[in-house]
């Protein structure tokens, strides 16, 4: 096993054993208004949706977590049995590694077996703003062929890089390659961040791109910090250790940046909201705030590495925890959900 399979591998191991959420999920914070007339019946609620122009069951997303080491393959493969089943969507990891290692590539590949609605490759922004043009392209080529992906994220990592000890933490041009890559492949492109938010500001400038959607991926659910934080530890350095957990609670909650990039987005490209979303009735919030999708992550870790009914289980809870609230609130589609009432409860 070489270093960057050691090193995913203990991100998964960290995640499973280690408490690395943030101290705080903001989605407690935000109250959907209870309907005490909801005039509409359990079984008129319609759960389906539309994103990056594929029909799902449900606004979810597995967003994607692991993949580029032996263990990752059997955790891919339980999550998409558990898309299929659903219908709903599916990202995988950063595909780097399985660009560098071709043994790699199943860990990810995986999950074309499976009759996903919507699959979403991944690579991380430090790493494109490293290639050159056509390198850039050839290889997302690459990525998206290995999954059969729909749709690629450009993963916005840079608060994990500057915390690991190996990190790249290198966003010069980053902005430019992602015009460029936007503009140049045929699928949608999926700017994501990873934890740590999406400004208003930045939002803006993302709009003049050709991209599909904005992943807000804020803080309140896996602090990659926290992550690093314990590698560290777990290495004896002390320097890294010290500043995984400075930087743990670093970011943008996320219902306060998705608020404000769908307020830029104004309908013209998709937003998905990923940090901290832990059941169904989070998704209802996310949605409610104006998101097109919820992105889960964390939630579907643990069962994933037990087996393919236990994710599924999960992932049952959530969508009658989201039909719940649904009901609850008087919203009989997605639709209707997007216009449900929200107060902040502090």
């Amino acid at each position: 096993m070489n270093k960057t399979e050691k090193r995913k591998e203990e991100h998964v191991n960290i995640v499973l054993n280690e408490d690395i959420s943030a101290h705080h999920n903001y989605w407690d914070d935000i109250r959907l208004i209870h309907n005490a007339l909801p005039e509409i019946n359990k079984d008129e609620i319609d759960l389906s949706t539309k994103l990056l122009g594929k029909r799902m069951n449900a606004p979810v997303i597995i967003a994607g977590m692991t993949g580029g080491y032996s263990g990752a393959k059997k955790i891919n493969e339980n999550l998409a049995k558990t898309a299929e089943f659903f219908q709903i969507g599916m990202g995988v990891g950063s595909q780097r590694s399985a660009l560098e290692n071709n043994k790699l590539r199943d860990t990810y590949g995986v999950v074309k077996n499976y009759d996903i609605p919507l699959r979403i490759a991944n690579i991380g922004a430090s790493q494109i703003v490293r290639w050159k043009h056509k390198e850039c392209i050839d290889n997302v080529l690459k990525i998206i062929e290995m999954i059969d992906a729909d749709a690629v994220a450009i993963c916005l990592n840079f608060l994990q890089e500057i915390i690991q000890p190996e990190g790249e933490a290198e966003a010069k041009g980053c902005y430019d390659m992602i015009k460029y890559l936007a503009e140049e492949i045929d699928v949608p492109v999926v700017v994501k961040e990873s934890g740590a938010g999406i400004t208003y500001e930045v939002a803006e400038r993302l709009m003049e791109t050709s991209i599909a959607a904005l992943d807000v991926g804020g803080l309140g659910g896996t602090s990659f910090a926290a992550i690093e934080h314990y590698r560290a530890k777990a290495a004896g350095d002390e320097v890294n250790e010290r500043c995984g957990k400075t930087f743990w609670d670093w970011g943008i909650p996320t219902p306060q940046s998705l608020v404000e990039v769908v307020e830029v987005a104004k309908g013209k490209k998709e937003v998905i909201a990923t940090g901290g979303i832990r059941n169904g009735l989070d998704v209802a919030k996310a949605i409610a705030l104006g998101a097109d999708a919820a992105g889960v992550a964390q939630a579907m870790l643990k069962p994933a590495t037990v087996g393919e009914k236990a994710v599924a289980m999960e992932m049952d809870t959530f969508f009658k925890e989201l039909e719940a609230a649904m009901f609850l609130v008087g919203a009989s589609n997605i639709k209707e959900l997007h216009e449900a009432g929200v107060e902040l409860w502090i």
